[in-house]
């Protein structure tokens, strides 16, 4: 964008969202300022990547994108400019190799975030985009200017154009608090309330369970939500203090969350053996089992032990065990009701957030001309998996493409 003064953009929120927006516009010869609460880039990134970054999925695009659900169109717009294959190429031209995992889910070469975000910082740094850490977003003054909080005090500042990328409401101590809602709220922008997304859910175990269990994965299971037609999920989850988490739990957030939004709970079904069918099982808990006591049998004849035998007694009447029909039943159909949601700052992500029918097609607020908003603050979500990741860094590059070509409309003249 040629011009004879250079155009300042302010991008407010340094995470992947936020530096994906400044990188896209820097190289085309923008003045970019990122300005960032804390005093370090890409906090929950490196948080994130703590056991192993996941930065996309290896599945096709027909099916990636159904991954944000009911956002599938508005998401699929970001990703048809930079999906799986581009991010990969992306961290590639980073010096940084990727592979495939087995579960289909794409890791750099070495599994940590910490190299990429500094090689990715690096080059940024070179490439002009300035950083102004410890400066705190306080929303807008009376003349619609920028205020900031400064470890020098207050100041304003009236860029060109905004990006807020300042993340969603969980994990506030990285920074991603939602301070930002009520001051859009105020602006007149359409909000969705934020909610938990990729956490856990509580349920009542008893003490005797927890003091065997609590901490222990279940593998080799397969989840459903009952009255659900959704095919059953194959995955793993862990068994906390309060209820269940991990990436089974994650995956089946939304729907659980809104059930027990609408509802009050939501029940949960286990198939704790789903390489046998339910006529296999039926025939070995039937089985004589002569003085052997039904735990002993379980084990022996199904492989059912530890985690996944205390949770048929946990979750099964005594009377069930002396029934071979109804503990079959119970064994590849096993309920765990789940009555309430875990905090949303335990939550990997947040829901809600800036609806996109207060946006331009191309990202701005339409209540405050020349503010743009990406990342986790829109109002969509994703599983975990690397659709997080892909998600927030397209939206970074939509929104940033979103301002050149609003800055472009009003250098020649159109209205806005």
């Amino acid at each position: 964008m040629s011009s004879e003064k250079r155009l300042v953009v302010a991008v407010i929120g340094a995470g992947p969202a936020g530096l994906m927006a400044a990188e896209t516009l820097v190289r085309k010869g923008l003045t970019v300022q990122v300005f960032e609460a804390k005093p370090s880039v890409g906090r929950k990134f490196l948080m994130a990547g703590r056991g192993g970054l996941n930065i996309t999925h290896s599945e096709p695009s027909d099916k990636f994108v159904t991954r944000y659900g009911a956002r599938s169109p508005e998401m699929g717009r970001m990703l048809e400019q930079f999906d799986a294959q581009a991010l990969r190429d992306w961290v590639h031209a980073l010096g940084i190799e990727t592979f495939v995992g087995s579960s289909g889910r794409v890791f750099p070469d070495e599994m940590k975030a910490a190299p990429l975000l500094r090689a990715w910082m690096h080059r940024l740094r070179v490439e002009g985009v300035q950083f102004l850490m410890r400066h705190r977003w306080l929303g807008w003054d009376d003349a619609q200017q920028l205020r900031f909080d400064t470890p020098k005090g207050e100041i304003t500042t009236s860029p060109d154009a905004t990006i807020l990328a300042l993340g969603g409401g969980s994990w506030a101590r990285l920074g991603s608090d939602g301070a930002w809602w009520p001051w859009l709220k105020e602006q007149g922008v359409p909000l969705s309330p934020l909610l938990p997304s990729n956490g856990g859910f509580e349920t009542n175990w008893s003490a005797h369970f927890l003091e065997k269990c609590a901490g222990e994965p279940i593998k080799t299971a397969q989840f459903r939500i009952e009255g659900s037609k959704a095919a059953p999920l194959r995955g793993e989850c862990m068994v906390t203090q309060h209820g269940l988490e991990g990436g089974a739990i994650y995956a089946l957030s939304a729907s659980l969350r809104d059930l027990i939004l609408t509802r009050g709970k939501a029940t949960l079904l286990l198939d704790l053996l789903p390489d046998h069918s339910p006529q296999r099982v039926l025939d070995e808990v039937s089985r004589a089992r002569g003085t052997r006591s039904m735990s002993s049998h379980l084990r022996t004849r199904l492989g059912l032990q530890g985690v996944r035998a205390a949770l048929l007694r946990e979750r099964l009447s005594a009377e069930v065990f002396n029934a071979p029909q109804k503990l079959a039943y119970g064994i590849k159909n096993l309920p765990i009701v789940l009555s309430a949601c875990r905090p949303i700052d335990e939550a990997i992500s947040t829901a809600g957030g800036v609806q996109f029918e207060g946006m331009t097609e191309h990202g701005m607020l339409k209540n405050l001309p020349g503010v743009f908003c990406a990342g986790e603050m829109l109002d969509w979500e994703a599983p975990t998996g690397g659709y997080l990741l892909n998600g927030v860094m397209a939206s970074g590059q939509w929104t940033a493409r979103g301002v050149l070509s609003w800055l472009q409309s009003r250098s020649c003249g159109e209205t806005d």
